[in-house]
């Protein structure tokens, strides 16, 4: 048996100068690398049960600048009985802090997942009303000065464009049936007495491009600006199920909505594909969905006031699409089930590298 011969200081030197060196030449490529240089968020929704899977939590450090939870703070996980628990909020708070990451929060006001003791306990509009800004008041104190930016009130407009039915609302509401988005207002400034410095967003669902519904959305957050109701932005989700998705006017809403003076965030955005027998989308339609992706991540970026895009997850491992379509659609996120980049991610990769942006 033969043995090398050890290095001398000055050969071990070199070798550390050639180390710096290649290091210095492979120019780093994730997402967040990128997202930092160009001054956007990148984020992701996350389950904070599944931070203790290696491949799940080193993506989601490694990608994301910026995190928001699946489900652990609304009202079903905050307060399954009267009382509050933020165990599980908190811990993708220590996570995000951690890893040097902003927390979205999401969300206060909400018509579902609520719990059976709110849904089912039969308050008149006045208890209601305290419930409500109780629930507010206490959660975004809990987490001020660690949640930057709140989806205060969730779909709050039906397909019409007006006041959903809902507990908040009309059944029995807290005071203000019958008065359109009067509950909505009252919930943001609640939402602003509780926590002066975090971001105030009205996030919807499928009023995304121009239709009925983002014209609604529109004229209430107009209106919101004009009378001095604290909103600081507009999440727009992007659940996306067709591939002749028209981002163009996406851009058109974004610009509308921005020069309000409003932020806009990408808050929900996937895009579902038709799974075949082997459930497996085929090679085109991955094609044309990271065209998907690359349209929404363009509209976006080319409006400074459009300052963040994130995916609901990250991994096709893990997405609320399969047993919504029960397994019919899936392959929605930029990473498949073993953490492999798609063409997706490829896409949102080159935008944020050809954006002109750039941080202050």
């Amino acid at each position: 048996m033969t043995f090398a011969r050890p290095l001398s200081f000055l050969g071990w030197l070199s070798l550390a100068v050639l180390a710096l060196a290649a290091s210095a030449q492979s120019p780093t490529t994730t997402l967040r690398s990128v997202a930092d240089r160009t001054g956007i968020l990148v984020g992701t929704a996350v389950r904070p049960s599944l931070l203790s899977e290696p491949a799940y939590s080193a993506t989601l450090a490694r990608e994301f600048n910026m995190v928001e939870p699946e489900d652990v703070m609304k009202w079903w996980i905050v307060r399954r009985d009267e009382g509050f628990d933020f165990r599980q909020g908190d811990e993708l708070v220590k996570f995000a802090q951690a890893h040097n990451m902003k927390v979205r929060g999401h969300c206060l006001v909400w018509d579902h997942n609520n719990p059976q003791w709110l849904t089912q306990g039969h308050f008149t509009p006045s208890q209601l009303s305290h419930l409500l800004q109780e629930h507010i008041t206490t959660v975004m104190k809990h987490y001020a000065g660690q949640i930057f930016a709140w989806d205060v009130v969730n779909e709050a407009l039906n397909e019409r464009g007006e006041a959903k039915d809902s507990i908040w609302y009309n059944q029995p509401g807290i005071g203000l049936s019958g008065k359109g988005t009067a509950y909505v207002e009252q919930a943001l400034r609640w939402a602003h007495e509780a926590d002066p410095k975090a971001l105030l967003f009205y996030n919807e669902a499928e009023g995304e491009g121009m239709n009925g519904k983002s014209d609604a959305v529109y004229a209430m957050v107009k209106d919101f600006k004009q009378h001095g109701v604290p909103i600081d932005g507009v999440g727009l989700q992007l659940h996306i199920s067709r591939l002749d998705y028209d981002t163009g006017a996406l851009a058109a809403n974004i610009a509308r909505l921005t020069a309000l003076g409003l932020q806009v965030h990408i808050t929900e955005l996937d895009v579902s594909l038709v799974l075949g027998p082997d459930g497996q989308p085929t090679e085109d339609d991955l094609r044309r969905q990271a065209d998907v992706y690359r349209g929404v991540a363009h509209a976006c970026l080319q409006n400074p006031g459009c300052t963040a895009i994130q995916t609901w997850g990250f991994t096709d491992n893990y997405s609320w699409i399969g047993s919504h379509s029960h397994g019919t659609r899936g392959a929605a996120l930029p990473f498949d089930r073993g953490y492999k980049p798609k063409p997706a991610y490829d896409a949102i990769l080159r935008e944020l590298r050809s954006t002109s942006r750039r941080t202050n």
